[in-house]
């Protein structure tokens, strides 16, 4: 199964990097190596960072070279700083077509030894027009003191956190009606065609969900699988036929950032124009409906319901959308039992994810296609607010569908294979 995946929670990602348990979590602003003077040295590297986000606010997207120049004067001066000061360069360059709406950095540990010291602290900013909450990216930072002043000499993600995109290369940003996409190492051309098919999701997940959500969506698109999962602060192996995947916060709050969908360009590239799109829509579907996924979801039915929506109106039958489940059922080898979650592991087994994807979409579009495509939306929404697991789908089909767990299943094993067979 390629080009089909997500992550049902928070995960390492551009603009993502550290977020889950974050928010609020101010460690403590000590000192090391028995320095005085370190609660002054503190405030000084805060008044130091304000001036560097002031920099990136006020420069970022502006060509008159001016937040470019104050950005890099919080690199040490002098020749032998001269790496330091072209790193700070390289980066605010990077980060120039991003449009942001806030960018500041607040000290959560503060730790010195002479003129050198370490800092710990909370990046936060958001994206205009699309983040309803700032992204908080832990970082690690380096500094040291020169002429009575203090100065930044490498500012890195946090440890067992994954970088930001702009520190995979310059970002290209591509604004579509309702999507931005922001690529690294990709061309202005091929960034508008993601544009244009998440313009097309937009509309059709809406028509299919309803709902509310902010119809609005973006896409990353690293240069390679590798930039994608060092993105995720996951191993490449895991993701290598996956074309994208939808990170958020499961029941997404209005105090959470949007979602991000993030695209891998080497499995993505193989897709033709209908995949592309099935896949963007399915991605697309996710975000619409995190505020309606938590941790009671099934992925049976949270991918399932993201490829119903995908497949809809497309016209492909059941055998053209679900070709491994087809042929386990005509080898004798039907489904008992809808698949667990264990079952959409990226674990390298592609014909089990696909089966396992398969069976999601087959049982959403059973309910579609029998009691209506509002009684399906329903459903999803009343297993979402459900609260745990254990019950869950139970109390979803007897409130909606008016049917027991076994009587579903029995009902979706002989869909299967009256479809499939």
């Amino acid at each position: 199964m390629a080009g089909r995946g997500r992550a049902p929670r928070w995960v390492v990602g551009l603009l993502l990097v550290g977020l889950a348990g974050l928010a609020g979590l101010a460690g403590p602003v000590g000192c090391g190596g028995g320095s005085t003077g370190t609660d002054t040295a503190s405030a000084d590297v805060q008044r130091l960072l304000d001036r560097r986000a002031a920099a990136v606010r006020e420069g970022v997207g502006d060509d008159d070279g001016g937040g470019e120049k104050a950005f890099v004067a919080t690199a040490p001066p002098g020749s032998v700083a001269a790496g330091e000061r072209a790193e700070a360069r390289t980066e605010f360059r990077n980060l120039r077509a991003v449009p942001l709406t806030d960018w500041s950095y607040r000290v959560t540990a503060f730790r010195r030894s002479g003129d050198r010291a370490t800092a710990d602290a909370e990046l936060r900013y958001r994206l205009d027009g699309y983040d309803r909450a700032p992204v908080v990216a832990a970082r690690a930072l380096s500094l040291t003191r020169a002429e009575g002043r203090w100065y930044v000499t490498g500012d890195r993600p946090a440890a067992d956190t994954g970088p930001q995109l702009w520190e995979q290369g310059a970002v290209v940003a591509v604004r579509g009606e309702h999507s931005l996409v922001l690529g690294v190492g990709q061309s202005r051309g091929t960034l508008r065609g993601y544009a244009d098919l998440a313009d097309h999701a937009v509309p059709a997940v809406r028509e299919a969900w309803g709902g509310q959500w902010p119809g609005r969506v973006v896409v990353l698109v690293p240069a390679s699988l590798e930039g994608m999962a060092k993105l995720l602060g996951a191993p490449a192996s895991g993701y290598r036929g996956i074309a994208a995947v939808t990170t958020g916060e499961a029941g997404g709050s209005g105090k959470a950032p949007a979602d991000r969908i993030i695209v891998n360009p080497d499995a993505y590239g193989v897709l033709g124009s209908f995949g592309r799109q099935v896949v963007l829509t399915h991605e697309t579907t996710h975000v619409a409906t995190r505020a309606a996924t938590s941790a009671a979801t099934p992925l049976w039915l949270s991918e399932g319901y993201a490829d119903w929506v995908g497949y809809r109106g497309t016209g492909r039958t059941p055998a053209q959308v679900a070709p491994e489940l087809t042929r386990a059922v005509v080898d004798g080898r039907a489904p008992a039992a809808l698949p667990a979650d264990g079952d959409f592991g990226f674990d390298g087994d592609a014909g089990k994810l696909a089966r396992a994807y398969e069976s999601g979409w087959l049982a959403c579009r059973m309910i579609a296609e029998r009691w209506g495509e509002a009684r399906l939306g329903e459903f999803y929404g009343v297993v979402g607010a459900h609260g745990k697991r254990a019950g869950a789908v139970a109390a979803g089909l007897r409130e909606v569908l008016d049917m027991s767990p076994e009587e579903f299943t029995e009902l979706w094993r002989e869909y299967v294979r009256d479809r499939l067979g």
